[in-house]
C-alpha cells in the first residue's frame, strides 16, 4: 500500500464551508417563516371572513326589526 502524499489530501476551506451552512440554515429558516406567514395569512382570512358574516346577519335582522316597527308589520 503506498502511502498518502500531500497531494491526495483534499484541502478543505473551512470558512467556506461554515458559510455554506450558515447559508442552508438561513435558506430553511426563510422556508419555514414562509409557511407560517402563509397559514397565518390564512387563518386571518377566515377569520375576517367569518365577523363581516355575523356583522351583516346583524346588521340585516336589526334593519329588519327596525322596518317591522316603523310599519307595523
Amino acid at each position: 500500500m503506498r502511502e498518502l502524499e500531500s497531494e491526495d489530501v483534499p484541502v478543505v476551506d473551512h470558512e467556506r464551508v461554515q458559510e455554506t451552512v450558515r447559508l442552508h440554515r438561513a435558506r430553511r429558516k426563510a422556508r419555514i417563516a414562509h409557511r407560517k406567514r402563509t397559514k397565518r395569512a390564512g387563518i386571518r382570512f377566515w377569520v375576517v371572513l367569518v365577523v363581516l358574516l355575523v356583522a351583516s346577519v346583524v346588521l340585516s335582522v336589526t334593519i329588519w326589526h327596525e322596518i317591522q316597527h316603523l310599519f307595523g308589520l
